[in-house]
């Protein structure tokens, strides 16, 4: 199952359910495809469609799926790289109005180029790491907790 989340921000991001959505009709992608699709007003038969998924459900959804989409954002991405999942990111951008600004492509970019995740700008970037999905092996991240309280810690001390 492959589990596409865009978000629950108050911006569309049809370019990336559009992506999805073409795969299937070009038989790219097989699997079941379920989709959070946040503000975006988007129909399909082609996949299972929730405006919003609560997140016990979506923590599930995360944990069946053998591949997740998303935007870039740093939640999803790190929580699902938490749960050892393989991940495809693709940046909101100002320009579509999609977001505020463009800061989604400095962090996709980052996790991509240190092996965590592959980013993915159009259909076919994603087709191409799409066939490729079964060799990649995103590198295991550490999550050190402490660093971050400490930063926090000073900051407000």
């Amino acid at each position: 199952m492959i589990l596409v989340a865009l978000g629950t921000q108050d911006k569309q991001f049809y370019r990336l359910v559009r992506i999805i959505d073409n795969a299937i009709n070009n038989g790219i992608i097989k699997d079941e495809v379920v989709v959070q699709l946040g503000s975006t007003k988007y129909l399909s038969n082609n996949m299972k469609l929730y405006n919003y998924i609560p997140s016990d459900k979506l923590e599930s959804l995360m944990n069946d799926a053998d591949l997740i989409v998303c935007h870039g954002g740093v939640g999803i991405i790190t929580d699902s790289l938490k749960m050892g999942k393989k991940v495809f990111a693709m940046p909101r951008l100002k320009e579509f109005n999609e977001h505020r600004n463009n800061h989604q492509i400095q962090l996709v970019e980052k996790f991509s180029n240190l092996g965590y995740i592959k980013m993915v700008t159009s259909y076919d970037d994603f087709v191409k790491e799409y066939k490729n999905l079964k060799k990649f092996k995103p590198r295991k991240p550490v999550f050190n907790n402490k660093k971050i309280l400490d930063l926090i810690t000073d900051f407000i001390g």
